[in-house]
């Protein structure tokens, strides 16, 4: 039985991560080294809350299956990096279609990934909530340790596939600007990305 580790679950949110009332399912592991990591439990070895199989995750969330059509809300994949996970997202999908259940699936991702992992999955997630960090490949390695190459890649296959995309362009305190944050801006227009959210990270020291 296949299982994932996740490192939290929580559910009855509103206006956060998708339309309508969602469950956030946060999976351990990531790609990224980022320097003002949000959820560092998510690279730590002692960081893992419960794994779950997809079927036990179903019955889980499905508490709030009223919740979910009375607004039109579901289930929201984060991380650390959930596509990591997508073989038992795509399961939990089927059991949710196999259970009558049409719950919105929301994906919050870095999109820093083998190209593989978002084909085989773009076509069971209804939102893509991706956070950027940098579009100059620069400022992105100074944070991430990593090259931006496969987030332009894979974010250019979903707006080809005319995939519902928000992309979340943050100020990163000591790593970008104002300037760099409207540069970004205008790169993801030009490709085509309309629903654009600017925020700032806030720091916290561990």
């Amino acid at each position: 039985m296949r299982t994932s580790a996740l490192i939290g679950l929580s559910r009855h949110r509103i206006g956060v991560d998708g339309t309508g009332v969602t469950t956030l399912v946060a999976f351990h592991g990531c790609p990224l080294n980022c320097k003002y990591c949000l959820n560092p439990q998510a690279l730590s070895p002692k960081g893992v809350w419960k794994r779950f199989s997809p079927k036990e995750l179903f019955r889980t969330v499905a508490k709030d299956d009223l919740y979910f059509r009375a607004t039109g809300g579901g289930v929201t994949f984060g991380g650390g990096e959930p596509l990591i996970s997508c073989k038992e997202i795509l399961l939990f999908r089927n059991i949710c279609m196999n259970h009558g259940k049409k719950w919105n699936i929301n994906i919050e991702s870095s999109l820093n990934v083998p190209h593989v992992f978002v084909e085989v999955i773009e076509k069971a997630v209804d939102h893509w909530i991706v956070d950027i960090k940098d579009m100059n490949p620069t400022i992105y390695k100074a944070y991430t340790g990593k090259e931006n190459d496969s987030v332009i890649r894979n974010l250019q296959y979903l707006i080809n596939k005319n995939t519902k995309v928000t992309v979340r362009v943050p100020i990163i305190p000591g790593f970008n600007t104002e300037s760099d944050v409207e540069k970004s801006v205008l790169t993801l227009q030009q490709m085509g990305i309309k629903d654009i959210e600017r925020f700032t990270y806030t720091i916290r020291e561990h």
